[in-house]
């Protein structure tokens, strides 16, 4: 695996097929202690929101002294194809390495069934008390020897037999993944095998079987951040190297001089010390470190320009004039992002949907609560983007429309229905300036992954949408050899901007599956999209903040019987 990948597809409580044998990620209490040669990331605004005092990037090590990530057997039921048994590993004899039947000395296959509960608990497929009708007799599974066999007609569940030694009938898993099929049948077991030998929790959530390979077994709750000024620039990075000999000292002047640092030939004695004063006030816990107070940090440093300078900085913002498109689109700022860093960080995950704001007490923890430890896994990415800012002006007099809030109101209403289920109170409004540039930035990528080189899913959006912002960055989500057609910045120098966003506007005023996903008044998860689909602005989930939520594409272009309803071109 990658070690992206063990933040975005493969994190703690994963499951991971690798060959014929199937693992789950452990938790971070058993992962190897920090050694002189991880890579340790640093973001101060995310560390202060996070509680830690450093983020980690996945160890790597083909040294056993210092680890790697480790991971257990799960699913621990298995099945001989010699013997068709299907039983728990270690009843077929099975020693640490590759799982085998003993009698048939046939390599054990992994269950294909989970069972997991929307409180983040994962356990076997109760094949038992499937076959049982959740019966338990007594001296319990003693006695009991089961057999698995899959008749090879079909691919069906149907064709998946499940038989007991005691003589009960037969019966295959057809209709085992249906929502509610073990309801009477079996309850969720609290168990969290991530975390090894801890005590199962009381759940009264009723779990759902799903393949193991299903992506709702496992969905990733990210944090990310941007590295603004000051933490982007390189003098704060020389602070950090010398943090523990700074951070408490009297006098700084005195320190500075011990350390040699007072002749620096990139930083003055002065930037050093307000660089030192900065990061001790953000220490001491006096600044908002809220997601919205994030964004809006980030927000104001894309809108101003931050031009590059002697020695190492991670963004450099530096703007675009481009008369044509504030004259005929309502975007008054294009800033060049050349350079900027990312830090991605796993905070949790959850099981069967997707972590959203409704119910946080839903994500799964990554380590035991009596545990915790001072880091998270993490990783940073290099890249370069494009910032877009709507005239917030005009925006204001086109979202004051009637007939665009009404567009937009069976979506807020749906998003407060999500809300509702859990007895709380919606985290936020759907406006309709949310949901347009939402679905801009969609178009736009689509477009530029045909003109940049880069693939759809190595680009990310990051919106920045309330009362005072309004607008998004588009920025590469991978750092490797993709965008070998210019670039992301290249869209921009080229001075096609305007060119490309008239085109992918264009290019999603129809769609395969109109009039149907024009036309439609609910789409997506909990119909929380209007006009949207995969055929037209929906993308890979690893690109889109708000997990493919919140479409509608009749608001950049238009419907047949309103094409006056865009939002984006000046003429609306």
């Amino acid at each position: 695996m990658r070690r992206a990948q063990l933040i975005t597809t493969y994190g703690v409580g994963s499951l991971i097929a690798i060959g014929s044998e199937s693992f789950m990620v452990a938790g971070l209490d058993l992962w190897p202690e920090l050694g002189p040669y991880d890579q340790v990331i640093h973001e101060h605004r995310l560390q202060q929101e996070l509680n830690v005092r450093c983020f980690r990037l996945p160890p790597a090590s083909d040294n056993d002294k210092y680890g790697d990530v480790p991971v257990i057997r799960f699913p621990e039921v298995q099945s001989c194809p010699g013997c068709n048994r299907l039983a728990k590993a270690r009843f077929f004899g099975s020693t640490r390495g590759p799982a085998k039947c003993k009698e048939c000395d046939r390599e054990l296959v992994p269950s294909r069934f989970v069972v997991c509960c929307a409180a983040g608990h994962i356990d076997d497929f109760p094949y038992f008390r499937w076959l049982h009708k959740g019966g338990t007799p007594a001296g319990g599974n003693r006695g009991h020897d089961l057999k698995l066999k899959a008749t090879g007609r079909s691919a069906s569940l149907g064709d998946i037999e499940i038989s007991c030694s005691c003589g009960v009938r037969p019966v295959t898993m057809e209709g085992s993944l249906r929502k509610g099929a073990l309801k009477g049948i079996s309850s969720c077991t609290g168990r969290r095998p991530w975390l090894g030998n801890v005590p199962e929790e009381h759940c009264e959530e009723l779990p759902r079987a799903m393949q193991r390979g299903a992506s709702g077994v496992w969905f990733s709750d990210v944090r990310s951040a941007l590295s603004i000024p000051p933490w982007s620039e390189g003098v704060q990075k020389l602070v950090e190297r010398n943090w523990k000999s700074l951070r408490k000292a009297p006098d700084l002047r005195e320190r500075l001089e011990e350390l040699e640092l007072t002749n620096h030939p990139s930083y003055s004695v002065t930037e050093i010390i307000q660089a030192v004063e900065h990061r001790r006030q953000a220490e001491a816990g006096t600044s908002d470190s809220s997601k919205p107070a994030l964004k809006l940090e980030e927000y104001r440093a894309l809108t101003r320009t931050t031009e590059e300078k002697p020695g190492k900085q991670d963004f450099v913002c530096v703007p675009w004039r481009d008369e044509q498109v504030e004259a005929e689109l309502r975007i008054d700022q294009v800033m060049r992002v050349k350079r900027l860093r990312e830090v991605r960080v796993l905070q949790g995950f959850s099981r069967l949907a997707a972590p959203s704001a409704e119910n946080p007490s839903r994500r799964a923890s990554l380590y035991t609560a009596e545990n915790p430890p001072d880091w998270l896994p993490a990783i940073e990415v290099i890249g370069e983007g494009v910032f877009l800012r709507l005239d917030t002006a005009r925006l204001a007099g086109w979202e004051s429309r009637a007939d665009v809030r009404a567009r937009v109101a069976p979506i807020d209403a749906a998003y407060r229905q999500r809300f509702a289920r859990f007895g709380l109170a919606p985290d936020r409004e759907i406006t309709p300036r949310l949901v347009l540039i939402h679905t801009l930035a969609h178009s736009i990528i689509n477009e530029w992954s045909l003109d940049s080189g880069y693939p759809t899913a190595a680009l990310r959006e990051r919106l920045y949408v309330s009362d005072e912002m309004a607008g998004v960055l588009i920025y590469t989500a991978t750092s490797d050899s993709a965008g070998s057609l210019g670039g992301i910045v290249a869209q921009v120098e080229s001075g096609n901007l305007g060119t490309s966003i008239r085109t992918a506007i264009e290019r999603i005023s129809w769609c395969s599956a109109d009039p149907l996903c024009m036309e439609s008044d609910a789409s997506g998860t909990d119909s929380l999209n209007r006009a949207a689909c995969h055929s037209c602005v929906l993308l890979p989930e690893t690109s889109c903040e708000e997990f493919n939520n919140l479409l509608d594409r009749a608001l950049l272009t238009g419907t047949p019987d309103q094409p006056d309803l865009s939002g984006i071109r000046s003429s609306a």
